[in-house]
């Protein structure tokens, strides 16, 4: 190979990052209430951007969460959090 020549395979990309499903159907994701962070429900209403639930679901928050039960997934991660791992106490 001459030094003239450029190295085959290196360059520039770009890189892709996927884009987040904002929910707007009435499936059956949309019948729960999901655990999100208070500061991020108080962003979503002033800006209409839309917010990330514990169990990952993407939409912007509009219905009165008071209407549905509160999804399982949510509901499972919020009691996991801050629980000491392995369950058998101090040893």
């Amino acid at each position: 190979m001459s030094t003239l020549e450029p190295e085959r395979g290196l360059g520039t990309g770009t890189l892709v990052e996927p884009v987040p499903q904002v929910s707007n159907g009435d499936g059956d994701h949309e019948r729960f209430a999901h655990y999100v962070q208070k500061d991020k429900i108080m962003e979503s209403a002033l800006s209409g951007s839309p917010v990330v639930a514990l169990c990952g679901k993407v939409w912007v928050p509009g219905r009165d969460p008071k209407k549905y039960p509160v999804c399982p997934m949510c509901k499972e991660i919020y009691d996991g959090i801050g629980k000491p791992q392995g369950g058998d106490g101090d040893k």
